[in-house]
């Protein structure tokens, strides 16, 4: 049941477009940054990861496709190839 709904879950965030979701980065950043222990606030940390998970999973699937194009391995220090991810204490 969990996995099934996982699964669902992952479909619909699939189905949403990294630049929109990027433009809302910011706004969750700063809510997870403002700790509260509220029901909002761990929304909001979801949220956050959600749009990182996101990012990572374009930027590993875009590296694997210019590789396998023959356009050869992307250098690490790209800053399109590396993601934002910051660890927040």
């Amino acid at each position: 049941m969990i996995e099934k709904t996982l699964e669902k879950i992952a479909e619909k965030i699939l189905a949403l477009d990294e630049a929109s979701l990027t433009s809302l980065w910011e706004k969750y950043k700063t809510k997870l940054e403002q700790f509260d222990s509220t029901r909002e606030w761990e929304r909001a940390a979801i949220i956050f990861f959600i749009i990182n998970s996101v990012k990572v999973k374009n930027s590993i699937f875009n590296k694997q496709i210019m590789e396998r194009k023959g356009e050869g391995p992307v250098t690490r220090k790209s800053p399109v190839n590396i993601p934002y991810l910051k660890r927040i204490k």
